[in-house]
């Protein structure tokens, strides 16, 4: 197992989980950026995410810790955390002890999923994870769509890959005829690097001689850092999708992807039909194939950029740089 030459504690959004995953009064243990973590959902449906380790002892809180209204309640010495960390009850005592704080992520509910954000050097979040049905305008919302979870969701732990190579995935034009085996080579259309969220456009002709006001297809997508990324797809089959890469430790990271299918004309099922799930199992086997790359690839730096890749590649490197702490410190 090779380490990555890229840092695995990038700053961003990462998702850890989604949503239904977390039900109120649950405390689900899960380890990312080589930490120890709980997520918990108080009686009121409100989450918070810690590091797992009570602050008195140290008892790991996902092993007979509970939760007790908006409270975590230590297992060891029953010693009670607000969702902010902070220590608010001590059993056996008059007053909790105000020093002390876990350390606790800023999290979102969106789209479905759980994200943290997270830093390294404990800064706030300076953008946000982007709104699949609003972020790209067109009026459409989440009742246009058969519901993903879980029917239309792929999760793969503890892949050895790097986040930034799943956006990578989104420049490579050339990859689309070998992975995907399309009969398409894609134009790209946008590409704006210059915030923390960037856009990434193309178009699809599956004829050369096609004329560029005769395209009709084509796919959007917007990055959030290196952990979130959100795509619209259309003149194709109508979906949305969102893959999220969050590292685990300083080798592996967890794949999640999530594919919201269009209903069709009239459809309001409830759950997601036959068709949807045809349609969303397809798109995952698409995903799939950039997968068996990104487990067994290494990070080339410098490259050997072809002419017409250079531009897309070299735009998305510099894009990410501002992730990295090493970086961003220097």
């Amino acid at each position: 197992m090779a380490k990555p030459p890229l840092s695995m504690q990038p700053t961003g959004w990462f998702q850890v989980a989604w949503s239904t995953e977390i039900v109120v009064g649950a405390v689900h243990t899960m380890k990312y950026f080589g930490r120890e973590m709980v997520a918990w959902r108080s009686a009121s449906g409100r989450l918070a995410v810690f590091d797992a380790y009570c602050e008195h002892l140290g008892a790991h809180l996902g092993y007979g810790g509970h939760v007790d209204g908006e409270h975590l309640v230590c297992p060891f010495h029953g010693w009670e955390w607000n969702r902010e960390g902070r220590n608010v009850c001590i059993p056996y005592e008059n007053h909790p002890n105000k020093g002390r704080r876990i350390r606790s992520y800023p999290v979102v509910e969106r789209n479905e999923a759980i994200w943290i954000w997270f830093d390294i050097d404990g800064r706030p979040p300076h953008f946000e994870v982007p709104d699949l049905f609003a972020a790209f305008g067109d009026g459409k919302t989440a009742a246009d769509y058969y519901p993903p979870v879980p029917a239309a969701t792929l999760y793969r732990p503890n892949l050895e890959l790097h986040p930034q190579y799943v956006l990578e995935n989104g420049v490579d034009f050339a990859h689309f005829t070998f992975v995907h085996k399309t009969p398409f080579v894609p134009e790209f259309t946008r590409h704006d690097f210059s915030g923390p969220v960037s856009f990434v456009d193309f178009t699809i002709a599956f004829d050369a001689g096609v004329a560029e006001d005769e395209i009709n297809s084509g796919v959007e997508s917007i990055n959030a850092g290196l952990g979130c990324s959100i795509t619209k797809s259309w003149g194709m089959v109508d979906n949305r999708t969102m893959p999220a890469v969050t590292p685990v430790d300083e080798y592996t990271s967890d794949v999640r992807f999530t594919v919201w299918i269009g209903r069709k004309p009239g459809d309001d099922s409830p759950e997601i039909t036959t068709y949807g799930k045809a349609m969303a199992e397809y798109v995952i086997e698409q995903f799939e194939a950039d997968i068996r790359i990104w487990a067994h690839q290494r990070y080339s730096d410098p490259p050997a950029l072809s002419r017409k890749e250079f531009e897309g590649f070299t735009a998305l490197r510099d894009w990410a740089r501002q992730f990295y702490p090493t970086e961003r410190n220097n």
